[in-house]
């Protein structure tokens, strides 16, 4: 294997399989894409058939971030001939008395001239009738959300990577990344060494253990999460055409699916689970967090209640106020970062190209959109920062 590259990738999950695809993009480029584990594996945050893609967030930030995420999705799906978006419009539901502003939400829709709109319980359970809802519970509507698909979406920016000439290799782990005056020397679990001009860490839980060499750690919390598909009476009613995707906003946080992947709609708590580490993880069931869902479908959602069709988990990798990483790192601007944080995935592509833009350019045109993600804002300097996942 060639020994010298201009850029390396770490970690080949959404967001670097992403950046692999953008970097082969430009002509010329030499590009290495490592991954410690098979494609597609099972032990981080990208393996399932759907995450939630949606306009509607907190801050103007987000929503602008939104919007090329969803012109760079169109983007490769023309280029691959492949459907990784499926719009369903989508309803932020809040509770009387709920955790969450709505304010913010809708805020920043109208500061970006988006459009939504603001139901009562009555007509949201006239449009889906599958809902119970209290008269007082606010919805919001947006008709872009809807569902990017990982298990097509991660495959397809490889196929395009691998198409442009890239080198993309699983089964090879990284142990870590050294500067040594401009260059930089990637190491692999077996100690042999790579040299590149840039590198691009998406190694998401392990992120701090690929930034050892590089002097820097981040104060990151990691949880094991869960999704369940359950086995409904009638599949049909939440057909991705009949049925919207969803979030609860109220602590806990709901979010949900229409039946898409599996044969039957899936259902979560965000943030539910337990902290751990990567070398206590499990993948066993947490029963307390399934049986706070089975409780709020069974209030909320009767219809969709069922046998478990399947319970897969994952890893959220949080920073301590659950915003991005996304940014180069100040004294080595050589090695660029990003870190999705649990929410991710439904900007992947965009993720991969801004990586792109800063390290072959060093900048990007969503600088401003990004500005607050970065690697040495102040509550990342800290050691043991407070912490609200919350969003």
């Amino acid at each position: 294997m060639r020994r010298d590259w201009d850029v390396i990738v770490v970690g080949l999950g959404g967001f670097g399989s992403a950046a692999a695809y953008w970097l082969s993009e430009r002509p010329g480029l030499r590009v290495l894409g490592l991954e410690q584990f098979d494609f597609d594996h099972d032990n981080g945050a990208s393996k399932d058939h759907s995450r939630i893609i949606r306009l509607s967030y907190h801050r103007p930030d987000y929503v602008r971030l939104a919007r090329r995420a969803y012109a760079t999705w169109a983007e490769v799906e023309a280029s691959s001939g492949a459907r990784i978006i499926t719009k369903t419009g989508g309803i932020d539901l809040y509770p009387a008395g709920g955790a969450t502003d709505a304010a913010a939400y809708t805020g920043s829709l109208d500061a970006e001239g988006v459009p939504f709109e603001r139901l009562d319980a009555r007509e949201a359970m006239r449009r889906w009738p599958q809902w119970r809802l209290a008269e007082n519970t606010r919805v919001v509507y947006q008709a872009d959300a809807g569902i990017a698909d990982p298990n097509r979406a991660n495959p397809v920016h490889r196929a395009l990577a691998t198409a442009n000439g890239a080198t993309l290799l699983s089964r090879t782990p990284v142990a870590s990344v050294r500067d040594i005056g401009g260059e930089h020397e990637v190491v692999l679990g077996d100690g042999s060494v790579l040299r590149a001009g840039r590198v691009v860490i998406t190694a998401d839980a392990w992120t701090n253990e690929v930034l050892a060499g590089l002097g820097r750690r981040l104060p990151l919390t990691i949880t094991r999460e869960q999704v369940t598909y359950f086995a409904c009476p009638d599949p049909s009613a939440f057909a991705p055409e009949r049925f919207p995707v969803w979030i609860w906003m109220d602590e806990p946080s709901f979010y949900g699916f229409p039946t898409y992947g599996e044969a039957g709609p899936k259902a979560a708590e965000d943030v539910g689970g337990d902290e751990t580490t990567l070398a206590d993880r499990s993948f066993e069931v947490n029963r307390a967090s399934h049986a706070r869902v089975y409780a709020f479908l069974e209030a909320h959602l009767p219809g969709a209640v069922g046998p478990d069709l399947l319970t897969k988990t994952c890893i959220y990798t949080l920073t301590p106020e659950r915003d991005f990483v996304l940014d180069r790192l100040p004294d080595h601007p050589g090695v660029s970062l990003a870190l999705g944080v649990g929410h991710g995935f439904k900007f992947a592509s965009v993720v991969g190209r801004i990586l792109a833009e800063l390290a072959i350019d060093g900048e990007t045109p969503s600088a401003a959109d990004i500005a607050a993600f970065k690697v040495d804002r102040p509550l990342l300097r800290e050691t043991r920062p407070a912490t609200s996942f919350r969003i």
